[in-house]
């Protein structure tokens, strides 16, 4: 098999440290990431050969976030560097009944500037195993939604199947002139597993669905299915928040003619939620590489509560990690 491919703006994250508010104090934590980074992160930890493509300033913060990635085992050599800047975004840790906050900092990035042309995506997805998008490239603007489109289309026609994660960030469709539903359609349609949620499926078809649990996500992955002949499997969480310190998670797939749904398993002590639903998007790849949909939606909830544990943006853990969490054993491991 060859490489998960992702694509999408390698980011800089600065956290206001502990549990204080951005500017409370004059120090900030930085940790590097970014949606399809993650996944591909998390992939790599998991023994996947994973290769990431991106485009960052030709200056110390884009070749660190570079080698930081690297680090991990991804391969970057499809990172390119030019002119601009790097995209930040600050997060201010929830407490207690405060929910945390992130402030966008990625306008004229040097990613979101990079025209869709500059990318050989036949060179590129050259034996790739799967194309990995998310709906934050689209979301930057136009230029950055060609290049997920064109990514897209380079992957259908060579016969490289695509995972889409939803990732709805109305903050970002919001500070342009965007069409998010015709965007997100168009790519979606590319795509043989979707990450996302009937709320998602509900802004894509433009219609509600009724009721609640299981019966209202079978039934939004049903009108999906119908709407994208492409589309295979939807993987998603159902999350549930007693407070910044205790959620309730679940997990689900659905396919064309089965699903799949995990009991709730309640995290608490969270260090940091930022990139659970990555660390979930990686876990249900690797799972589907190793047996069925049961197992696949056990595999993404455990890499998803096990992500909550870590600080920053990507899970780190490995196959052995996995295993531990799912047998069930909390004492130290010697």
């Amino acid at each position: 098999m060859g490489a998960v491919v992702c694509f999408g703006e390698l980011l800089i994250r600065l956290t206001a440290p502990g549990r204080t508010l951005l500017m409370q104090t004059p120090a900030l934590d930085l940790h590097v990431g970014g949606a399809e980074a993650n996944v591909a992160i998390g992939l790599a930890c998991l023994g996947h050969d994973t290769a990431m493509v991106s485009a960052v300033p030709d200056n110390a913060l884009g070749r660190g976030a570079m080698s930081a990635v690297r680090t991990h085992g991804v391969d970057t050599r499809a990172v390119t560097t030019r002119d601009g800047r790097m995209g930040l975004y600050f997060l201010s840790p929830g407490a207690g009944l405060r929910a945390s906050e992130i402030v966008y900092d990625r306008a004229h990035s040097a990613f979101a500037t990079t025209p869709a042309d500059a990318f050989d995506w036949p060179a590129l997805l050259a034996g790739a195993a799967r194309l990995h998008l998310s709906g934050i490239t689209p979301a930057l603007g136009p230029v950055p939604a060609q290049g997920a489109i064109a990514a897209a289309e380079a992957a259908t026609a060579l016969g490289v199947p695509v995972s889409f994660d939803g990732n709805y960030r109305a903050r970002l469709w919001e500070a342009w002139d965007s069409d998010p539903r015709a965007i997100l359609t168009q790519l979606i349609g590319h795509a043989d597993i979707l990450f996302g949620n009937h709320q998602d499926v509900a802004l894509l078809l433009g219609r509600d669905f009724p009721g609640g649990g299981s019966d209202r996500r079978r039934a939004a992955a049903d009108a999906a299915f119908a709407a994208f002949p492409r589309l295979q499997l939807i993987a998603s969480t159902a999350r549930h928040t007693e407070d910044a310190d205790r959620h309730r998670i679940a997990a689900r797939i659905d396919t064309r003619d089965a699903s799949a749904q995990t009991d709730e398993v309640l995290v608490s002590g969270i260090v940091d939620r930022i990139g659970a639903g990555d660390a979930f998007a990686a876990g249900v790849l690797h799972g589907l590489s190793e047996g069925d949909i049961d197992h696949a939606a056990r595999i993404g909830l455990a890499l998803a509560c096990l992500k909550h544990s870590l600080p920053g943006d990507a899970s780190l853990f490995g196959r052995a990690d996995i295993a531990a969490f799912l047998a069930g054993g909390l004492d130290v491991r010697r």
